[in-house]
């Protein structure tokens, strides 16, 4: 019955949310949450084993940044060192966990810096691929009832103008040509406040045409456009040795040795017999010139 409950709803009771907030890793580190997760859920981990399924439950609950390293969850947690090392990495093998190191070009540091990713959606060693690079597959959205269309930020900014300056009110259409305009100040950064700012401050009295006065001010106002993203270069590590590798290289977090998979181009050992046969062959190949020399 307990089992039963555990998969169903993943926030175990015998898992105790703490009184004190959870320790946060230094700055830089701890828990980094991925992109692109939807709401959560009571069923996010139910294809978990209860136990994982509790843990995942929590470090999900934990903000970006919290220290998730087996010493300090085993402070927070009803779990010993060892059987969390085994359940993060069974988390990890279902696809909701990463570990890894990062480094941004262009911020004038060479350093790597420890990373541990987290995904409230199982994802696949594909996905995990991608977001190393720098990219995030596109998932296809669940299928949802229609609704009615809504207005984008830059219309409803515009229809709600004459709020803040009655002598720019403007009219269904005047707010449809300008929208575009509008949305390309957001697509620049630039907030509600500063908009209004920028087409509301030392109007001139009187204003004869509102929608040419706003379509004037967008334009020559039109903030830059903002400095390309900083490229971030990522790569993954085993989960059980701390080996780097491509991600192809580390299905489910795990190098292929720490799977029992032999080493690329490795041979087999050698035997005992061998072993002497060698050492025989190579004593007798060092005497032979000194042998000659003697005679």
């Amino acid at each position: 019955m307990a089992d039963a409950q555990l998969s169903t709803a993943p926030c175990a009771a015998h898992v105790t949310p703490p009184t004190t907030p959870h320790p946060m890793a230094s700055p830089g580190y701890g828990k980094r949450s991925t992109p692109g997760q939807p709401p959560r859920t009571n069923h996010d981990f139910a294809h978990l084993p209860p136990r994982e399924a509790a843990i995942a439950a929590y470090v999900d609950r934990l903000p970006d940044g919290a220290d998730i390293s087996v010493k300090t969850l085993a402070k927070e947690l009803p779990y010993g060192q060892c059987a969390l090392r085994t359940a993060l990495n069974r988390i990890q093998a279902a696809g909701h966990l990463r570990r890894g190191r990062e480094h941004v070009r262009g911020t004038g540091s060479a350093r790597w810096i420890t990373r541990t990713w987290f995904s409230r959606t199982a994802r696949d060693d594909d996905w995990w691929t991608a977001f190393t690079r720098g990219g995030v597959p596109e998932e296809a959205e669940p299928d949802r009832p229609r609704q009615r269309p809504t207005r984008s930020r830059a219309f409803i900014l515009l229809a709600a103008l004459g709020r803040t300056a009655p002598a720019l009110s403007l009219s269904y259409i005047d707010c449809v040509r300008l929208e575009p305009q509008v949305t390309q100040w957001f697509a620049r950064g630039a907030t509600e406040p500063d908009i209004l700012r920028a087409l509301t401050a030392g109007l001139p009295t009187p204003i004869h045409s509102p929608a040419a006065l706003v379509r004037s001010r967008l334009t020559s106002k039109l903030p830059p456009e903002p400095p390309p993203p900083r490229a971030t270069l990522r790569i993954l590590e085993c989960a059980h040795c701390g080996a780097p590798g491509r991600p192809e290289a580390l299905p489910g977090g795990l190098c292929g040795p720490c799977r029992g998979e032999p080493a690329p181009g490795g041979t087999a050992p050698l035997t005992p017999e061998a072993v002497r046969a060698h050492a025989t062959a190579a004593r007798a190949a060092a005497n032979v010139p000194q042998q000659r020399t003697h005679t």
